[in-house]
């Protein structure tokens, strides 16, 4: 089995900044891209922003210059660094992963989802 916990979401004024993390534990053979996508009450879930395991990235347009994905292949972990934040940043944050686990002999291979992280921005 495998999972991915979130840390680093809360409550936060505008302007400021949170940096989320994503760790993903088990038995990972291969993590292919991972990403970041949140959900608004009332609204899609949506991406934010993805990294491939070359480190190549792509962002949703409305957080580009604000929102820095990164991530470290070593401890299987993703993060979304996040400035400048604005109140319809406020959201819960999923963590996403395409990946590879080994559970006895046989291989998995899907797509998988955090719990989520509640980021929340006042004004």
């Amino acid at each position: 089995q495998v999972q991915l916990v979130e840390s680093g979401g809360g409550l936060v004024q505008a302007g400021g900044s949170l940096r989320l993390s994503c760790a993903a534990s088990g038995s990972v053979l291969r993590i292919n891209t991972m990403g970041w996508h949140r959900q608004a009450p009332g609204k899609q879930r949506e991406l934010v922003a993805a990294i491939t395991n070359g480190g190549r990235t792509n962002y949703e347009d409305s957080v580009k210059g604000r929102f820095t994905i990164s991530r470290d292949n070593a401890k299987n972990t993703v993060y979304l660094q996040m400035n400048s934040l604005k109140p319809e940043d406020t959201a819960v944050y999923y963590c996403n992963a395409d990946l590879t686990y080994y559970s006895d002999t046989y291989r998995y291979s899907g797509s998988y989802w955090g719990q989520g992280t509640q980021v929340t921005v006042s004004s």
